[in-house]
Formats: structure tokens, C-alpha cells, sequence
């Protein structure tokens, strides 16, 4: 997996800003002729070195692209409960700022699984209405949980248009945490920022059922091919 890699490269990540000083362990790697750097963030009930996240790590590493990885303060510290937001945006910040000074030669683009991402859409949201400059150039949402497990609403897709960028957003069919009937809706105010690539069958953890072919290659080397396609579509231009 990515995370031995010898191009892998762990160290901390001090979070500014908190009211106690925090540190969180990160996973930076860099391939060699890299085309641009995703920062990624865990879901809720995960951390940096889920298999998922490992997977796909590796899958954008085969395709050029660097990543960069890190725990949220609760996971660090063996919790099971999720920091409240302003901690873990502060977290999201902190990671795409140390990105950013490890390569700032790459296109940058940010977002994760599931919390992850939602935190990623609210940090850049609120950095976004400060009008505070961030070199992200885009958004990729693996399982965007636009609302608790029945309990539709589209609350939670707030942040979403405040965000400045384009946005990638790759969703299972049967996703329990995203009514993809209230996510075309989302997508539709959203207008020419989003994109929406949905996976048939599949649930918030990309698992399909048995009927559906899986795509060619596995399902992390589908979505990573997904991501870099939107990556590259996105990599001049933008914020930087």
C-alpha cells in the first residue's frame, strides 16, 4: 500500500488557531512526474490509513498524482466521537496549507470520504465569504453525506454554495447518507460547478450488490480514474 511507499513521507501537522496546541500524524507522497496533489480527509468512523483510503491513496499515486493525508484531532487521540466542526475545519485548513508548501508547483484540489469532505466544503465556504485566498482549485467528494441515514434533508448541502470552485461528486446509487433524487436538486443550484459521477448499486462505501458488473479495473482504480479525469479538466486556471 501507498502508506510503505518509500516516497511516503510521515511527520506532524500542527493545527493553528486551537485553543490547546494540537498535533495530528499526516501521510505526504509524491510521485515522480506528479500532475497535482489531492488533499485527502477520512470519514467519520475511519482514519488516514483505512483500507479505502490506502486503495485509493495508491491508485492516484499510479496515475501521477500526490497525495496528502492526516488524522482529525479525535482520531489522533483514540476517540470515537468527531470533533465539533470549527476543529475539524481547522484541521482541513492546516492540511491543505502544508500541501500546498510541499508542492507548490501542483495543482491543488481538496475533499475526502464522506465527513471528510463535507469538512473540506465548510472550511472553504467559510474562507471563501472571508474572501481568504486558499490555492484549492477544486473539490472531490467521495460519498457526500448530504444527511443522516433516513433522515432526508438537504441542510447539509449549505456550505456547498458557498464553495467557489468546481466539485466532483462520486455517489453511490444506493447511498443511504445521500437521496440522489434531493442531490440532483443540490447539483442543479450548483449549476456548471458540479459534476455528479455516479456508481450503480453502489453504497456509501462504494460496495455494490452482487448483480451489478464491477467496473473495469476495481472500483478504487474506476474512481481514481474518475478523479483524475476531473482533475485534469480543472488543473489551469482557478484559485492560486
Amino acid at each position: 500500500m501507498v502508506k510503505n511507499h518509500p516516497m511516503t513521507e510521515e511527520a506532524p501537522l500542527p493545527i493553528p488557531g486551537l485553543k490547546q496546541k494540537t498535533e495530528v500524524p499526516s501521510l505526504w507522497t509524491r510521485p515522480k512526474n506528479a500532475r497535482a496533489v489531492y488533499v485527502l480527509a477520512h470519514g467519520a468512523g475511519t482514519g488516514m490509513r483505512h483500507s479505502f483510503l490506502d486503495g485509493f491513496a495508491e491508485a492516484l499515486h499510479e496515475r501521477q498524482i500526490a497525495t496528502f493525508r492526516f488524522d482529525f484531532p479525535y482520531r489522533a487521540a483514540g476517540k470515537k466521537v468527531p470533533d465539533r466542526a470549527p476543529t475539524l475545519e481547522a484541521t482541513v485548513a492546516a492540511a491543505v496549507a502544508r500541501a500546498h508548501v510541499l508542492a507548490p508547483d501542483l495543482p491543488l484540489f481538496a475533499g475526502g470520504k464522506s465527513m471528510g469532505g463535507r469538512m473540506t466544503a465548510q472550511w472553504l465556504a467559510r474562507a471563501s465569504v472571508a474572501d481568504t485566498q486558499t490555492p484549492v482549485r477544486g473539490l472531490i467528494f467521495l460519498g457526500f453525506p448530504l444527511h443522516p441515514p433516513k433522515k432526508p434533508s438537504v441542510a447539509r448541502a449549505e456550505c456547498l454554495y458557498d464553495c467557489p470552485v468546481p466539485m466532483l461528486f462520486l455517489q453511490g446509487s444506493r447511498d443511504a447518507l445521500a437521496d440522489l433524487k434531493l442531490l440532483h436538486g443540490v447539483l442543479t443550484r450548483l449549476g456548471e460547478r458540479a459534476t455528479l459521477h455516479e456508481i450503480p448499486d453502489a453504497d456509501h462505501s462504494f460496495a455494490q450488490l452482487k448483480r451489478q458488473p464491477p467496473p473495469t479495473g476495481g472500483m478504487l482504480a474506476h474512481l481514481a480514474d474518475t478523479s483524475v479525469t476531473f482533475m485534469a479538466t480543472h488543473a489551469i486556471g482557478g484559485p492560486s
